[in-house]
């Protein structure tokens, strides 16, 4: 897990610097493609072969998964060079928090006074890091809180399909519908990329698929709530990236907020395992 998040962190660094130069749906497309590719033969390699894998009960919600974390993409993308690695980062951390909000209106599960109590705390973390009355009503402020809400819905629907098909089966629509949806508009943002940056895009593309790979030898190896917590570290390895090669600052109210956020992640994590233990 560990190895997951530096992997993502280094395509989050790729991510901004590609899209400080070319357009961010063109930059998402190409990744999709390559990401789609892989899942499609990833596929084929397991037993019963594509078809066996992509079968589903529930395809309007797999493919709206796909779409969904597709757009949350790109608008964390635009978040990274609005904001920077720094602060997209702090305030998408709270994507956790926002999925234990939700799983209860939409999942129906309970979430308990002490689990409210936590997630309050953190969304405190997250005003501490916009400041209201000083930054948050600049639209480049809330880029990344958006995009937390979008991975957190993303994640309920996750959840939600779970319940039916297989992890592998979601794996599979995700690239798959992903890349459909964004092919479909993609081509409309199309600029030429220069030599010299083709070699970036690779890389991009490369450690967009074995970021997924190492997340799914992961959950093979461990439960989802083990290693859930370590991926915190994303932050930490994105914030290193960005104050060492795009020359980035952490202020004091970040590093306020984030302890919040994260603290408060962790106890809502830590109370979920308790519940799912018992259970």
């Amino acid at each position: 897990m560990l190895a997951t998040t530096f992997v993502f962190a280094i395509q989050d660094g790729l991510s901004r610097y590609l899209a400080t130069e070319y357009n961010t749906v063109l930059i998402v497309m190409i990744r999709y493609w390559f990401f789609a590719a892989f899942v499609v033969a990833l596929s084929a390699s397991r037993k019963g072969g594509i078809r066996r894998v992509a079968a589903t009960s529930q395809p309007f919600l797999q493919i709206l998964r796909g779409v969904l974390l597709v757009a949350e993409i790109c608008v964390m993308v635009i978040a990274f060079v609005e904001l920077g690695l720094v602060a997209s980062h702090a305030v998408f951390a709270s994507y956790p928090l926002m999925i234990a909000a939700l799983s209860a209106p939409i999942l129906g599960e309970q979430v308990g006074p002490r689990r409210w109590v936590a997630i309050g705390v953190g969304f405190v973390g997250v005003l501490i890091i916009l400041r209201p009355g000083f930054s948050v009503f600049a639209p480049e402020a809330l880029i990344p809180l958006l995009s937390a809400g979008m991975f957190a819905v993303y994640g309920l629907l996750t959840r939600y399909v779970a319940r039916k098909d297989s992890a592998e089966t979601s794996f599979f629509w995700t690239g798959v519908a992903g890349a459909v949806a964004i092919t479909l508009i993609g081509p409309f943002f199309w600029m030429p990329i220069q030599p010299s940056d083709w070699w970036v895009m690779g890389l991009l593309c490369l450690t967009g698929a074995g970021g997924h790979y190492l997340l799914i030898k992961a959950y093979e190896v461990a439960e989802a709530s083990t290693v859930q917590p370590f991926a915190y570290f994303q932050l930490v390895f994105a914030s290193a990236i960005g104050l060492t090669v795009f020359n980035e600052t952490i202020e004091i109210w970040i590093v306020l907020g984030v302890g919040l956020i994260i603290g408060s992640g962790l106890f809502t994590l830590w109370r979920e395992r308790q519940k799912t233990q018992r259970t």
